[in-house]
């Protein structure tokens, strides 16, 4: 008897490390499980945000392409991601900053859809100037370079904008010079792509960052040289 009590009493341990290596395989287990189930959650979290956040830009590019359907119809603009293109040809002559007739009288026809549009977000209108890849010192002396140029035109849009009747909190001019072309600058229909003016809603808190290194418009005209 005393010999059977000695078996029972030294197999005990056995059983206490297996159960307590079962517990802990269980407990590690249920750790991971947690872990898989929190990085799930967090992937669909992520991916209904995105989604959101799709939808709606999709939301504002539709309210956008309504709000200038008449000029989107007609050719004299186009909408690519939300930003609107103008042909630099049909604002000004080549290397001028001085608009043209009929480029003020299609910024005028953009006045009130940009206005209401604007009016019910809390964007603000980037106009930034864009040219092609030529010097332009040496066909006119009376801009530096294509980053003047640029901004002069940017400014010229944003100014005449404004006497038509968008109110000056609503937007700023930005100048890009030669770079990001639509197009690389083979040949002298590339070129005339890449001269152009684009117009952009943007989030008020993001204006000043695209605001950097650009140029920030001011309301009145300056004289002419």
């Amino acid at each position: 008897m005393q010999e059977l009590d000695t078996d029972i009493d030294t197999s005990n341990p056995t059983w206490i490390s297996f159960a307590d290596l079962m517990t802990g395989l269980l407990g590690a287990f249920v750790l991971l499980l947690v872990g898989v189930m929190a990085t799930q959650l967090d992937m669909a979290s992520k991916l209904e945000s995105e989604v959101e956040k799709r939808q709606i830009e999709e939301q504002k590019r539709q309210s956008l392409e309504q709000a200038l359907a008449v000029p989107l119809a007609s050719g004299r603009i186009t909408l690519n991601n939300g930003r609107i293109g103008i042909s630099g040809k049909l604002l000004f002559n080549l290397n001028s900053a001085q608009l043209q007739p009929e480029g003020r009288q299609l910024l005028k026809s953009l006045v009130g859809p940009l206005r209401s549009y604007l009016q019910s977000r809390e964007d603000l209108l980037m106009v930034s100037g864009f040219t092609d890849d030529k010097a332009v010192g040496s066909r006119n002396r009376q801009f530096a370079d294509n980053w003047e140029l640029s901004a002069q035109r940017a400014l010229t849009v944003t100014r005449t904008l404004i006497e038509e009747g968008m109110p000056p909190t609503m937007l700023f001019a930005a100048a890009f010079g030669q770079e990001q072309p639509l197009v690389a600058n083979r040949n002298e229909q590339a070129r005339a792509q890449n001269r152009r003016v684009e117009m952009a809603p943007v989030p008020k808190a993001q204006a000043a960052d695209k605001a950097t290194g650009q140029v920030k418009a001011a309301p009145s005209r300056p004289d002419k040289p």
